[in-house]
């Protein structure tokens, strides 16, 4: 049984049918969710017998790449032979997991390396949340943050991702706040109205990367499925709903999605819903025809955006030198990308 796919009453109901005492659930979560030890033979007050009904790792680290700005991602070998990839992202207060949903991804979106080879499969609720102990073990830093804009669409892996949000947010799990929890989409109207009755205050991200339905259609083909109208639409459900601000990515490409007539028409977007503007340096994928902005027109557009009064700020990219945009790392131990990065 993989522990991380259960809930606690669903492990305290194994462990009294196997005639183990119910009560070695907490302690099995204490030793897993709070100390990250998932070593059975380290979970000193726990008997053999019931420590030893339970996996609590399927997957392993393939390799692990650390950045010069302290970013650290790991290429996981799942229990089937495919590969999913896990960022670390550090800063002085917090420490924010970076999680991915599938093995690939199918929407396709035209700057991205996690669907250049499709949709591989699903990942389970336990196969996501074992990234955070994954990064845990490898860096001794706690998660604070957790964000789902790993490889995948985690809302077209609905179930697993709403599983796994609420491991992360139990106070006897991961104990993180649901506010400090973020669900990136690429906009799926249906799945966020689903979102929206859910019981979890979690952040909600829309991919939107362009102003316009006949841009958004050429650089995220699954756009032509849903138009920037019904994904606002259903984003502001959302907010009214949970009450919790939407934010709107836009990964600047340059010449491509870096005017300020752009930023101008993304501006009258944003003021039709409660939100703010995350705008994101792009970080090169080789082989596709895409580079970041410029930081003249990087800076230009976040400007012209606050002149329109829409709270917008830039992130420059992490973790450039270690392939840590979404995909990047599992393509080159495919052989489909650049040689290998550093491994330790």
């Amino acid at each position: 049984m993989n522990f991380l796919d259960m809930t606690l009453d669903e492990v305290r109901a194994a462990l009294a049918e196997a005639g183990e005492k119910p009560y070695r659930a907490d302690q099995l979560a204490d030793w897993v969710y709070g100390k990250a030890v998932t070593d059975p033979a380290r979970m000193s007050n726990v008997p053999d017998g019931a420590a030893g009904m339970f996996a609590f790792l399927t997957s392993t680290v393939a390799n692990r790449a650390e950045s010069t700005d302290g970013t650290v991602k790991l290429l996981l070998d799942l229990h089937d032979g495919e590969q999913a990839e896990t960022v670390l992202i550090p800063s002085p207060r917090r420490a924010t997991a970076c999680l991915s949903a599938q093995v690939g991804c199918a929407m396709g979106c035209a700057f991205c390396a996690s669907g250049l080879d499709g949709l591989r499969r699903n990942l389970s609720a336990g196969e996501i949340v074992e990234q955070i102990l994954h990064l845990r073990q490898a860096t001794d830093r706690k998660v604070t943050n957790v964000v789902f804009m790993g490889m995948g669409e985690p809302l077209a892996n609905y179930e697993a991702t709403v599983a796994a949000v609420r491991a992360v947010v139990d106070p006897k799990r991961f104990g993180i706040s649901a506010r400090r929890v973020t669900i990136s989409t690429i906009g799926l109207p249906k799945q966020i109205r689903r979102l929206a009755r859910e019981d979890l205050a979690v952040t909600l991200a829309i991919s939107l990367h362009a102003p316009t339905d006949a841009l958004r259609k050429q650089i995220v083909p699954h756009a032509a499925r849903h138009s920037i109208g019904q994904i606002l639409a259903a984003a502001a459900e959302f907010f009214q709903a949970r009450k919790r601000e939407v934010t709107l990515e836009y990964i600047l490409l340059g010449g491509v999605n870096d005017h300020l007539t752009q930023a101008d028409a993304l501006a009258r977007l944003a003021k039709r819903l409660r939100c703010n503007v995350n705008l994101i340096s792009y970080n090169p994928v080789e082989s596709l025809p895409f580079a970041p902005s410029a930081k003249s027109d990087a800076d230009a557009f976040v400007k012209r955006l606050r002149e329109k009064h829409v709270s917008a700020t830039l992130r420059r990219s992490r973790g450039a030198d270690i392939a840590a945009a979404c995909g990047q790392l599992r393509r080159r131990a495919d052989g489909n990308g650049a040689s290998p990065a550093k491994r330790e």
